[in-house]
C-alpha cells in the first residue's frame, strides 16, 4: 500500500499543469489526511514526519479550489508534490495554494512538512469556488507562485504593509484563463474590486488557541463580511498594497476580498495574522515587551500627572513644572529619535532629563516675569494637542485627505491653537480643565505600561507620525474592547473628579498667585527699612552659610584632653 502512495505522488507530481492533484481511484487515501470542503481540521506536523494530505468528493460545479494552513509563529511548508519548486510551493504561517481543475477531476492531493525543530500546531481548510467567482492572485507579477492567493504581510516599530497580487476573472473547468494585460474594459479583470478587511483579537491574549478560532471567522467570504471591519476598497488601477500601524503584542487578522461587480461574485485570499513581535527574539519578544524603564518613566509621571488633576491649579509651580516637562520631553524625544542612534532606554533618560530642565525653565520664568499669558499659553497648548489627538484617533484622521503631512499638521496645528484662543477670556476655566483632563490621562499612559489598552494610541499615533516620513499612509484603526472602556470610563471619572474638586475649592479665591519675583523684592525691601520685624536681625545668607559649615566642623575636630599638656621636667 506504501508503494501504491508513493506511485499516485509520482504521477501528480509529473502533471504538466502544477495546478492541482491528479484523481486517483481505489484506496489510495490509506495513511493520508484527509480533508473536507469548508471544514476546518487541527493536526501537528513534525520535521522528520511530514504529511500528505487528499480531498475527495469535489462538486464538478467547482472550477478551482484554495487550501490554506495556519500556525501562529512557525512555519509550514505547503506543496502540489513532493518536489518544493518556487512556483509549486509556499512557506510561512498564513499560505494557501490555488488548484485549477480539470474537466471530471473530484480529487486532490498536497504535501505538508516543517523545517522547525519543535512540533507545528496547524489548521487547514479547503474552500471551492465556480467559475463565476474572480480568482485570487490570478494576475500575480511579483511573487512566486503563478497564481497567488496568499497575503504577504511585513512590519516594523511604525506601521504594517500587507501586499497581494492582482485577480483575475474566473473560467470553466478545461478553459484557459482570459488574459491580464490585455485591454482595460469591463470584460477584462480591471473591474475587479478589492475589499481590505481587518480583525483585532482579544486584547492581551497570545494564545495559540485564540488565534486559530478566530482565524475560522476569517477564512470565507460571509463570515468576513460579519465579523471583520472593512478599512478600504482599491480598484484594480490602485496598487495592491495597504498599509496599517502597527499595534505591538495585539493579534490583527487581515484579508481581502476580491468582488466582481458585473455577476456579483467574490472571493476571499488566504488571511494573514501578526502581532508586530517576535515570539522567539531573546530580547524583545510578544511576551516581554513592555520595559522597565518605560514602567519606571510613567508610573512616576501619572503620579505627577495625578496630583495636578486633583490640586494642580493650588499648586501652580508644580503645574509649570508639569507643563514644562511634557512640552520639552515631547519635542526633545522626537529630535533625538530623528537624529540619533541611541537605544531606547538612553533616549527615554535623556527625554526625562529634558522634560524637568524645561519645567524648570518655566518654573523660573513665571518666577522672574510674571507673564500670566505666556504661561496659559502653553497650558492651552498642551490642552490643545491632547484634543486634536482625540479628534485624529476618530475615524476622522483616516480620511484620505489627512494622508498629506501637510494637510495633517497645518490642521493638527489649527485645532491646538483654537482651544487658548477660545478660553483666553477665562484663563483659570482653562488651567482646570488642562490640570484635569491632561493630568487623568497619564495616569491612562501608565495603565499601558503594564496592561495594553487602545487608549494610549490617542498620543502616540501623533508621535509616530512625527518620528517617521511614512506613517502618513498607515490606516490607524484600534480595536476597543473590554479594557478600553474600562479605563476609558477611569480615565473620565478622574477627569470630572479632579475638575470639579478644584472649581469648588477655587470659588472666592484669587484667579491666579501674584507674581512672585515682586513679592520676594517688596519682601526683602520690607526687611532692609524695617528694624522692629525680627527678620531684619537675621544675618546675611552667606553668613549664615559660614556659620553652619563652622559648626559642622567642630563636629569632626578631635577633642582636645584636660590637664597637663607638656611632659614633666625630671
Amino acid at each position: 500500500m506504501g508503494l501504491l502512495r508513493l506511485l499516485v505522488l509520482a504521477v501528480l507530481a509529473s502533471e504538466p499543469r502544477m495546478a492541482g492533484g491528479a484523481e486517483t481511484v481505489g484506496n489510495s487515501s490509506e495513511g493520508l489526511l484527509e480533508f473536507y470542503i469548508g471544514k476546518f481540521r487541527y493536526f501537528k506536523l513534525n520535521r522528520l514526519s511530514p504529511e500528505d494530505a487528499i480531498l475527495r468528493h469535489i462538486s464538478s460545479n467547482a472550477s478551482f479550489l484554495i487550501f490554506q494552513i495556519h500556525s501562529q509563529y512557525q512555519n509550514t511548508t505547503i506543496s502540489f508534490s513532493k518536489t518544493l519548486l518556487r512556483n509549486t510551493s509556499g512557506t510561512g504561517t498564513d499560505r494557501g495554494l490555488v488548484f485549477i481543475l480539470r474537466p471530471e477531476q473530484s480529487m486532490c492531493t498536497w504535501h505538508l512538512e516543517t523545517l522547525d525543530a519543535e512540533p507545528v500546531q496547524n489548521m487547514a481548510i479547503p474552500l471551492t469556488y465556480s467559475e463565476r467567482d474572480p480568482v485570487p492572485g490570478g494576475c500575480n507579477l511579483e511573487f512566486d507562485l503563478d497564481i497567488d492567493p496568499n497575503i504577504y504581510l511585513e512590519y516594523n516599530f511604525f506601521e504594517t504593509t500587507i501586499k497581494f497580487a492582482p485577480a483575475n476573472l474566473g473560467y470553466a473547468r478545461g478553459t484557459n484563463p482570459l488574459p491580464c494585460d490585455i485591454g482595460t474594459g469591463r470584460d477584462s479583470r480591471w473591474r475587479l474590486l478589492y475589499d481590505v478587511y481587518q480583525y483585532f483579537l482579544p486584547e492581551n491574549d497570545l494564545t495559540q488557541e485564540a488565534l486559530l478560532k478566530h482565524l475560522q471567522r476569517m477564512a470565507e467570504v460571509p463570515q468576513v463580511k460579519a465579523n471583520a471591519i472593512k478599512v478600504v476598497t482599491l480598484t484594480a488601477n490602485d496598487k495592491t498594497s495597504v498599509s496599517f500601524f502597527s499595534l505591538r503584542g495585539q493579534g490583527v487578522l487581515y484579508n481581502v476580498i476580491v468582488r466582481d461587480p458585473l455577476l456579483n461574485t467574490s472571493a476571499a485570499y488566504v488571511p494573514a495574522h501578526t502581532y508586530a513581535c517576535s515570539f522567539e527574539a531573546k530580547e524583545g519578544n510578544c511576551s516581554s515587551l513592555r520595559r522597565v524603564s518605560t514602567k519606571v518613566f510613567f508610573t512616576l509621571f501619572a503620579l505627577l500627572g495625578l496630583f495636578i488633576c486633583f490640586f494642580g491649579h493650588r499648586f501652580w509651580k508644580t503645574e509649570l513644572f508639569f507643563i514644562g516637562f511634557i512640552f520639552m520631553g515631547f519635542f526633545f524625544y522626537v529630535l533625538i529619535t530623528r537624529l540619533t542612534l541611541l537605544t531606547y532606554d538612553v533616549r527615554l533618560i535623556l527625554t526625562a532629563v529634558a522634560g524637568s530642565v524645561g519645567g524648570i525653565l518655566l518654573v523660573a520664568a513665571w518666577w522672574r516675569f510674571g507673564i500670566l499669558l505666556l504661561c496659559m499659553l502653553c497650558v492651552g497648548l498642551v490642552l490643545g494637542f491632547l484634543i486634536s489627538s482625540v479628534m485624529f484617533f476618530t475615524p476622522l484622521g483616516n480620511l484620505k485627505i489627512f494622508q498629506d503631512d501637510g494637510v495633517f499638521w497645518v490642521t493638527f496645528s489649527c485645532i491646538a491653537v483654537i482651544i487658548p484662543v477660545v478660553f483666553m477670556g477665562c484663563l483659570r476655566i482653562l488651567n482646570i480643565l488642562t490640570c484635569g483632563f491632561i493630568g487623568s490621562y497619564s495616569v491612562v499612559l501608565a495603565f499601558d505600561s503594564y496592561l495594553y489598552t487602545s487608549l494610549s494610541y490617542i498620543t502616540l499615533n501623533v508621535l509616530k507620525r512625527a518620528l517617521n516620513v511614512d506613517f502618513h499612509r498607515a490606516f490607524t484603526t484600534v480595536p476597543f474592547q473590554t479594557n478600553d472602556f474600562i479605563i476609558l470610563a477611569v480615565w473620565g471619572m478622574l477627569a470630572v473628579s479632579g475638575i470639579t474638586l478644584q472649581i469648588r475649592r477655587e470659588r472666592g479665591r484669587p484667579f491666579f498667585p501674584p507674581h512672585p519675583y515682586k513679592l520676594w523684592k517688596r519682601e526683602r525691601e520690607r526687611r532692609v527699612t524695617n528694624i522692629l520685624d525680627p527678620s531684619y536681625h537675621i544675618p546675611p545668607l552667606r553668613e549664615r552659610l559660614c556659620g553652619q559649615l563652622t559648626q559642622i566642623k567642630e563636629l569632626f575636630r578631635k577633642e582636645q584632653p584636660a590637664g597637663e599638656r607638656t611632659p614633666l621636667l625630671l
